[in-house]
């Protein structure tokens, strides 16, 4: 991938998948500003970037007020004069189970990834269609907000809601020759190793142990670098036509989610009555119920 000439911003990249995608858009060539809530983190990313040959300022900034957004973009523009590729990575995680779940708990999380994935591309596209030669909202989503996941209220629901933005962006935006895509990733960060089926896998990879590959390829579990190549590649002008997909990345896999669709429908003359619903159920929509959770397969026995 050449992105040499782009200007890509990538929020939450002071460490883990966000470092990871921040450094692989600066392999292939983009000008990057690095994004942290702590100075050294994001100044120690960014030094990271231009040592491996790159090019790449930090700006702190906590994700998700308007002014944070537009903090981002003009630091952007000031430094590099565009704006290409907006990679919307920054989060937190407060979990807990709904009836222990507080407002604050809810409210953090849903600041940052759903918020702030708002504000923030308000912000770039503001600017991408002031330029008039398109680009590129790469919003990073989670297996929890396909799936849900026990503990994650907040989470889960910020993550729908992100690829909800893609479809209803990519429809808006598409005139303006903006694409917009969601990732679904899988990878060995801070958030993963609360996830009991691969809290081992995590640390194992921590410790510099070799992933196995079950994690790889029935896990599609792997190291942040893993996911990175999606994002270059949505980024690129090879990824042009791509737009209002939910892609998922990890390990040795790539795939592709589905958009919510009707799996089952019946019909009776006059509508539904409760009682008509119960004996129908069974043999008609019912047949058809989805699972919920992620359905991890158990490691082989050794």
């Amino acid at each position: 991938m050449d992105l040499t000439g782009k200007v890509a911003i990538v929020t939450g990249s002071g460490r883990g998948l966000g470092l990871a995608y921040a450094k692989e858009l600066a392999a292939a060539g983009a000008k990057v500003v690095v994004n942290d809530v702590d100075a050294g983190t994001a100044e120690t990313a960014a030094k990271e970037i231009t040592s491996a040959g790159g090019t790449a300022v930090a700006q702190v900034a906590a994700v998700g007020r308007t002014e944070a957004a537009e903090a981002l973009v003009n630091r952007a523009v000031a430094e590099f004069g565009r704006l290409d590729i907006l990679v919307t990575n920054a989060g937190v995680l407060r979990d807990k189970v709904l009836w222990k779940m507080s407002d604050e708990d809810f409210d953090t999380v849903m600041e940052v990834h759903l918020k702030g994935t708002f504000t923030c591309a308000r912000a770039a596209v503001q600017r991408m269609r002031e330029q008039g030669e398109g680009g590129r909202l790469i919003l990073i989503g989670s297996p929890a907000g396909q799936r849900g996941n026990f503990g994650q209220t907040n989470y889960s629901a910020a993550k729908a809601g992100i690829v909800g933005f893609a479809r209803t962006w990519a429809i808006e935006l598409a005139r303006a020759n903006i694409t917009v895509n969601a990732v679904i990733p899988v990878a060995a960060t801070a958030m993963t190793e609360t996830i009991p089926a691969l809290r081992p896998y995590a640390e194992a990879l921590r410790d510099g142990e070799p992933m196995p590959p079950f994690a790889r390829r029935a896990l599609a579990f792997g190291a942040p670098e893993d996911a990175a190549g999606l994002v270059a590649f949505l980024a690129s002008d090879a990824a042009a036509g791509i737009t209002g997909q939910a892609v998922g990345i990890g390990g040795d896999r790539i795939s592709l989610w589905s958009h919510p669709q009707q799996v089952a429908a019946a019909y009776a003359d006059g509508g539904w009555s409760a009682d008509a619903i119960a004996e129908a159920w069974p043999t008609t929509v019912g047949a058809e119920l989805q699972t919920v959770g992620e359905n991890l397969p158990e490691p082989p026995a050794s």
